[in-house]
């Protein structure tokens, strides 16, 4: 199985970046590298996954996650100094307490809206490091290593460049992030082609879904942007993506955002196109969220998700989401256009899907 490997930035972007002279993506790559490599040395470091059933909870009395901040220092080092764990008062790095704080928006959110109790839905504990590395401009979820036998389960964030990136440290990125951790626990969708893209696209899903929530805004009134408050001064665009206008984010931003436009790629570019096509289904998401509410939509989707095989496709993967969409309708789940919404949304960016619709 192909684990989550890139980070919030892709790859290829930053290959990009470090062609225009970026140093601090060249380090950012290196940095990445150097995790890879760190790993195949590496024993186990945090907690068992779920899936073998041997999750180790910290609460294990109330069976609720707990989360724990660590400062890198600026180091490679995973959990390096505690600086706050669940419950503690605040701390002195107001870094750590956005990181607290928004990993505890996105815990309650999907406990509340999609009654999941925590990332696996067994309450696994939250290890966050922050301050990682230097000029680190990335953001990934450590998971499990099954090539290694090694389990992380753990966030990383850098602070950026103050040019290109600030911090990574914000409410979509650390849901996002959270949510690549939810779909490892639910369905291992293989993080390439397809697959891949719908692995980025539910975190991208997640990601909006919740800070629109937090920021009380409407699937009408959100600007859809993923990452708008992580691009710098320098980035020469408004975000990093846009779930509304796939495509329209930066000058670098080659998302489609309809199938006639789906880009086939190789491996070795953005593993076949996980940031890239995930583009395709961002947008019948929104289109389905303005018929129905962002909430619903999100409700909807991670309904669907632990339906799909790690290799599914985009039309595998809406099929399941028609079929999800239709039985939650008949239980009084949802409304009762929600249907005809994700079939409308569909159409609008031309996923082929085995009902007619």
């Amino acid at each position: 199985m192909t684990q989550h490997r890139d980070g919030f930035i892709p790859e290829y972007l930053l290959e990009q970046l470090a062609k225009e002279g970026q140093e601090e993506a060249k380090k950012t790559l290196k940095q990445m590298k150097n995790i890879k490599e760190k790993q195949q040395d590496e024993k186990k470091t945090g907690v068992r996954a779920s899936q073998p059933g041997r999750i180790n909870h910290a609460n294990e009395v109330t069976g609720q996650a707990a989360r724990y901040i660590y400062d890198s220092e600026h180091t490679d080092e995973f959990k390096r100094k505690l600086v706050r764990g669940e419950g503690a008062p605040p701390a002195p790095d107001d870094t750590a307490n956005k990181a607290y704080e928004y990993a505890g928006a996105t815990l309650t959110y999907i406990k509340e809206k999609l009654k999941l109790n925590s990332l696996d839905n067994r309450g696994l504990d939250i290890n966050f490091n922050i301050h990682y590395g230097t000029d680190f401009v990335n953001a990934f979820w450590l998971g499990k290593d099954e090539e290694q036998g090694v389990v992380y389960n753990q966030m990383v964030f850098g602070d950026g460049d103050g040019r290109n990136f600030l911090s990574f440290v914000t409410l979509d990125v650390v849901a996002h992030e959270m949510a690549h951790a939810i779909t490892e626990f639910s369905n291992h969708l293989e993080y390439e082609f397809q697959s891949g893209a719908l692995n980025e696209h539910f975190s991208d899903v997640i990601g909006s879904a919740i800070k629109q929530h937090i920021k009380g805004q409407t699937a009408q009134t959100a600007d859809w942007l993923i990452g708008d408050e992580t691009v710098g001064p320098e980035w020469g665009g408004v975000a990093l993506r846009s779930m509304k206008a796939p495509g329209t984010a930066h000058p670098r931003d080659n998302q489609p955002d309809h199938w006639d436009n789906f880009r086939e790629l190789s491996l070795s570019m953005d593993r076949g196109g996980v940031h890239i096509n995930s583009g395709i289904p961002n947008k019948a998401f929104y289109l389905t969220s303005q018929e129905i509410g962002t909430d619903n939509a999100a409700f909807l989707w991670h309904s669907a998700w632990p339906k799909l095989d790690e290799n599914s496709t985009f039309s595998q993967a809406f099929d399941i989401i028609l079929s999800t969409a239709q039985q939650l309708t008949n239980n009084r789940q949802l409304p009762a256009n929600t249907f005809e919404a994700v079939k409308k949304a569909i159409q609008a960016v031309g996923i082929k899907v085995l009902q007619p619709v």
